[in-house]
């Protein structure tokens, strides 16, 4: 049964140049109490939708003559926004089926289809809220594993609607955007609603681990590959099959490594180390990085032809500075989830404290907001946060310790904020000087990776960001 009968049936227009599909179509509709009607082009179609005849859901052939699919749906979203289309095709072409999603297709059917797929598509789509009401209020999604998508925003509320069209399609999926906000949890969603929740999610860092310890984790190893290989080890894209892979600071990854990925992403099959036989693997490939794309081609840190296999459809999250409507439904996220997990009282947001947080600038984003919250918890107080960059947030803090009527504290202080000013000049120098490759600019500051990796998430350090 497609639907319930009932005494207002949901509309649905067939738009198919094909008469033969018209009527298929119609067949398995109508008997369920569906009211089908028919045209045989994108112009119709259209036309119908700006006479304000717009129907429940709109089944759309992707191949037409005259105006194409992609671009009658382009033109009905124009007049008729919240338009629930469902493209239809007998071409798997993932870039078209995505370039659907881009122009706002709420789903997509192949051909020929049977009467569980419309099943399937429309019930969803008939008993969902319009578009544009799915776009506003708070949302708490609970991913599992501790990991929630919090959001109170539109364009957050757009994007994790794109990341559930884009994870029907098997296609490489690059998340762009600062440190902190979020890019793990799009991975997990993206999972979470793709054909392979059912198979594993692994991460990998790629930049917490050397070159060679990186290839083995990722590739895995057999007996004598290297001093120390005694049995074989299989590496993430073996133990991944059928599941998704996120690879985390992909910039960060050696280019003879790119190279290697890109052959399995072509491919599907690799090597392990020391190894002659071939591995073939069902994975889909997941990258984050928070590195400027253009920056990172242009130097040759980051392969272009790499980069355009992993980018089968890319998204930018927004910084929390952009999401302020987001800031106080995190915060007391943050403070119910938190204070659970310390088995301690979850504290009030005083409306000062409050318009601060709002006001803040949140350079390490979601991931400094929630390490805040545990700093409020520990202490047992509320108070405004504190920049983790040189400057008046800073200052002012020397001064009101200063003023406290303790000068050894104050000068305490002053010494330690003028050190830490001096480590994020020196950092900050440093990367710009290495375009921002964060390795070379811990061997010119003398430090270790992880060290650096420390400092630069502990001042909240970011390159700017860029398509």
């Amino acid at each position: 049964m497609l639907s319930p009968k009932c005494e207002c049936p949901a509309n649905v227009l067939v738009v198919d140049d094909e008469q033969t599909m018209q009527n298929y179509t119609r067949a398995l509709l109508e008997p369920e109490g569906y009211q089908v009607e028919t045209v045989s082009s994108g112009a119709d179609a259209l036309f119908r939708v700006q006479r304000g005849q717009s129907p429940d859901v709109v089944l759309l052939d992707m191949l037409m003559p005259g105006l194409t699919g992609l671009q009658t749906l382009e033109k009905m979203h124009q007049v008729d926004p919240a338009l629930k289309v469902v493209m239809l095709s007998c071409v798997s072409d993932s870039r078209k089926i995505v370039e659907a999603m881009r122009l706002g297709a709420a789903d997509y059917i192949s051909k020929p289809f049977r009467k569980d797929d419309l099943q399937t598509v429309l019930q969803p789509l008939l008993v969902a809220p319009p578009r544009q009401q799915y776009s506003t209020g708070e949302i708490t999604e609970d991913l599992g594993d501790g990991v929630f998508f919090v959001t109170a925003t539109p364009e957050m509320h757009k994007l994790r609607a794109q990341a559930e069209l884009v994870a029907q399609v098997d296609i490489p999926v690059l998340l762009l955007g600062e440190s902190g906000t979020g890019k793990e949890i799009f991975a997990r969603i993206i999972h979470a609603v793709s054909p392979r929740v059912h198979g594993p999610f692994l991460k990998v860092n790629c930049a917490a681990l050397p070159e060679d310890l990186l290839e083995s984790e990722l590739f895995g190893y057999e007996p004598g590959a290297f001093t120390g290989a005694t049995q074989v080890k299989p590496g993430k894209f073996e133990l991944c099959n059928k599941g998704t892979i996120l690879l985390d600071e992909i910039g960060e990854m050696s280019p003879i490594l790119q190279a290697k990925l890109l052959h399995v992403l072509q491919d599907q099959q690799f090597s392990r180390l020391g190894g002659r036989s071939v591995i073939h693997t069902d994975v889909r490939v997941i990258a984050a990085t928070n590195v400027p794309i253009k920056q990172a081609i242009a130097t040759k840190r980051l392969r272009e032809d790499l980069y355009y296999r992993l980018s089968g459809f890319t998204f930018r999250l927004p910084p929390l500075r952009e999401r302020k409507a987001d800031i106080a439904i995190l915060l007391r996220h943050f403070m119910a989830t938190l204070a659970e997990h310390y088995a301690c009282p979850a504290l009030p947001i005083p409306p000062a404290a409050l318009e601060a947080c709002v006001s803040y600038p949140w350079p390490g984003n979601v991931r400094e907001m929630e390490n805040f919250i545990k700093r409020c918890l520990v202490l047992q107080e509320v108070t405004p946060p504190m920049a983790q960059t040189p400057g008046v947030f800073r200052a002012r803090a020397a001064e009101s310790v200063a003023g406290s009527g303790s000068q050894l504290n104050g000068l305490k202080s002053v010494a330690r904020s003028a050190r830490e000013d001096a480590e994020v000049s020196a950092i900050i120098r440093a990367l710009k000087e290495t375009n921002w490759h964060r390795k070379q600019a811990a061997e010119r500051l003398e430090i270790s990776y992880k060290a650096l990796l420390y400092k630069i998430r502990e001042y909240g350090i970011e390159p700017p960001i860029s398509s």
